[in-house]
């Protein structure tokens, strides 16, 4: 197993080490941190945050909809890495243009997401491609069917780093055969497609980290301190979070499915297309529930198309109405208990990690 090499900076007294709440382990449930005296969480230094070149290793995955100048420049600036999601963008050119845009909101490092699924009218993906290109990013995240190849083909000779997500490990060694300089790897337990083989984080993370020689991110179902301190002693070198994104004060959707985050517990989420082997989890409202009953009675696709259409989905983003249409959510609604801006969170969550790391599992060692 190739352990992350992630580094944790010295002590600092000044910085009020030790003094924390609940036997003495951060168990942060939202509002201030847990180390009131640490205004800014110090870095944790794996592959990831070098090969990036961001200060803490937390990437906010590509979300359609979501991924835009708003979101990915207030990750970025926070010291994460923001992604830009391409095909949120109508046209190669309006991505080209968001690209710039993001730029004039942040000078750190920020990726675009790119991927790759059969549709009945797919965009013209190299033409995206190349306007990633021309435009100058180093880094993007890609994902889907093994289609996306021909993509990294067109990019790798420009310097992009390419940051491949899948949810299978045989997908992850493929990948890496194929020159992507950084998996992450997408447990059940995440929104959107989690694949066919439902194995949870918990396993497919270290059986990941078991085999994978290249930086290996941890996704689905990370929220807190706890997750990324999990996911570093689980072998990853950073998480790749989007659920969590979602409920904060930059993320451009309306309040109202903030709120519903927020409100929600760890149960609130359906899978859906299960019987089409293209399964999807979203946030549990009327019309998922209304897919779910009609795959139960095997209905064909066709009966459901029209529920599940990509615009009724933004349409209900923009207007707050949280039934109007599916929208992605994953299992770690059940850990989102605040709306925070994105530099709280991605403070407290490194804070908290570290806190664990230096005082909890420290504590349990004896001589």
């Amino acid at each position: 197993m190739l352990l992350p090499s992630y580094i944790i900076p010295p002590a600092n007294e000044s910085r009020g080490d030790g003094h924390w709440i609940e036997n003495d382990w951060p168990h942060h449930t939202g509002g201030q941190s847990i180390n009131e005296d640490m205004e800014r969480a110090l870095p944790l230094k794996t592959r990831v945050t070098d090969m990036l070149g961001i200060e803490h290793p937390i990437v906010q995955g590509g979300m359609q909809w979501v991924g835009t100048a708003e979101m990915a420049s207030a990750v970025s600036n926070a010291g994460g890495l923001g992604i830009l999601t391409g095909l949120t963008q109508p046209t190669p050119q309006a991505l080209a243009e968001e690209i710039e845009r993001c730029r004039g909101m942040t000078d750190k490092p920020f990726g675009v997401n790119l991927t790759v699924f059969p549709t009945i009218n797919p965009p013209d993906y190299r033409a995206y491609a190349q306007a990633i290109i021309d435009s100058g990013v180093k880094i993007v995240e890609t994902a889907g069917t093994p289609a996306v190849r021909e993509l990294w083909e067109m990019m790798q000779p420009h310097g992009i780093r390419i940051l491949h997500k899948c949810t299978a490990v045989r997908h992850a060694l493929s990948a890496e055969r194929a020159g992507v300089d950084i998996i992450s790897i997408d447990g059940f337990e995440c929104a959107g497609h989690p694949g066919e083989d439902d194995i949870p984080g918990l396993i497919l993370i270290p059986v990941a980290a078991d085999k994978v020689k290249i930086p290996l991110l941890a996704s689905g179902g990370f929220g807190d301190g706890r997750g990324l301190a999990a996911a570093l002693a689980l072998g990853a070198e950073g998480i790749n979070m989007g659920t969590r994104f979602t409920a904060t004060v930059e993320a451009p959707i309306h309040q109202s499915f903030k709120d519903a985050m927020v409100a929600t517990d760890e149960r609130g989420t359906d899978l859906i297309f299960r019987t089409y082997r293209n399964t999807a989890r979203v946030a549990r409202n009327e019309v998922s529930q209304q897919v779910v009953a009609a795959e139960r009675e095997g209905k064909p696709f066709e009966a459901v198309a029209d529920l599940v259409k990509g615009v009724r989905g933004r349409e209900g983003l923009a207007s707050g109405d949280t039934d109007h249409g599916i929208w992605s959510a994953g299992m770690v609604q059940g850990l989102i208990h605040d709306i925070p801006t994105c530099a709280e969170l991605i403070t407290r969550i490194v804070a908290d990690a570290e806190a664990i790391m230096r005082q909890r599992f420290q504590a349990m060692l004896t001589d």
